[in-house]
C-alpha cells in the first residue's frame, strides 16, 4: 500500500509538473509573438525617423549627427528582436535545455542592446543633454556667418519652420550686432519669438525620441521576462527528467 501511495503521489506530481511546463511553453510562445510584432513596429518607426527629411535637414544644418547614434543602435537591436522569437519558438518546441539557455542568452543580449540604444538616443536628444550646447554653438556660428547665403537660408529654414529665434532668443542677434530677421517674428503679431532654437529643436527631438524609447524599453522588459521564463523552463524540464527516471 505504501508503495502504491508513493507511486500515486509521484504520478500526481509529474502531472502537475507537466501542466506547469505546458503553461511555461505557451507563455513563452505568446510572448514571442508579441515581441516579434513590437520588434517590427520598432524597426519601422526607427527607420522612418532616420529617413525623415525634416529631421535630416535640421541635423545636417546644425551638424548634430550624434542624434543618429541611438537610432543606429536601435535599428540593430530591433533586427535582433525580430529574429530572437523564432529561436524561442524552436527551443520551446524541441524542449532542449541547451537551446533554451541559448535563447535566454539571446534575449538577455537583446535586453542590454535595447537599453543601450535608448540611453544613447536620450543622451543626444533630450533637454539637459549635450545636444543643447551643440545646437547653441551651431546656431551662433550661423548667425555670425549670416552674410553668407547658405548660413542665411539655413537660419531662415530653422527659425521659420519651428518658430524660434537665435540660439537662446532674439538677444543673440543684438549681442552680435546683427539685424533681427523677419523669420524671427510671428507673422500674426509681429513680435519676436521668445524661445531660442536650442530649446525648440531639442523639444522636437525629445518628443520623437520619447516614443521610440518607450517602445524599446517595453520590448526590453518582455525580453527579460522571456529570459527568466526560459531558465525556469530548463529547471522544470530537468526536474521532469528526474521524475521519469525515478518512475
Amino acid at each position: 500500500m505504501a508503495v502504491v501511495s508513493a507511486q500515486n503521489a509521484l504520478a500526481k506530481s509529474a502531472a502537475k509538473l507537466e501542466k506547469h511546463i505546458n503553461l511555461l511553453k505557451y507563455t513563452i510562445f505568446c510572448l514571442s509573438i508579441v515581441i516579434w510584432i513590437m520588434g517590427i513596429f520598432l524597426w519601422g518607426y526607427v527607420v522612418y525617423s532616420r529617413l525623415d527629411t525634416t529631421l535630416q535637414e535640421w541635423v545636417d544644418a546644425l551638424e548634430i549627427w550624434q542624434v543618429y547614434l541611438g537610432l543606429y543602435v536601435l535599428i540593430f537591436a530591433s533586427i535582433v528582436v525580430i529574429i530572437a522569437p523564432f529561436l524561442s519558438c524552436f527551443a520551446v518546441y524541441q524542449e532542449l535545455s541547451q537551446l533554451l539557455m541559448a535563447n535566454a542568452g539571446v534575449h538577455l543580449f537583446s535586453f542590454f542592446v535595447l537599453l543601450l540604444g535608448s540611453a544613447v538616443l536620450l543622451e543626444n536628444t533630450t533637454t539637459g543633454s549635450g545636444i543643447v550646447s551643440s545646437i547653441r554653438e551651431s546656431m551662433t556660428n550661423l548667425i555670425m556667418q549670416s552674410q553668407n547665403e547658405y548660413a542665411t537660408n539655413t537660419l531662415n529654414m530653422i527659425q521659420e519652420s519651428i518658430g524660434c529665434c537665435g540660439a537662446d532668443g532674439p538677444n543673440d542677434y543684438l549681442s552680435l550686432r546683427k539685424a533681427l530677421p523677419t523669420e524671427c517674428r510671428d507673422t500674426v503679431t509681429g513680435n519676436a519669438f521668445f524661445y531660442g532654437c536650442a530649446d525648440e529643436v531639442t523639444w522636437f527631438l525629445e518628443d520623437k525620441s520619447r516614443w521610440t524609447t518607450n517602445i524599446a524599453i517595453s520590448i526590453a522588459a518582455l525580453e527579460m521576462l522571456i529570459c527568466v521564463l526560459s531558465v525556469i523552463l530548463v529547471k522544470a524540464l530537468q526536474k521532469e527528467e528526474k521524475f521519469n527516471y525515478n518512475r
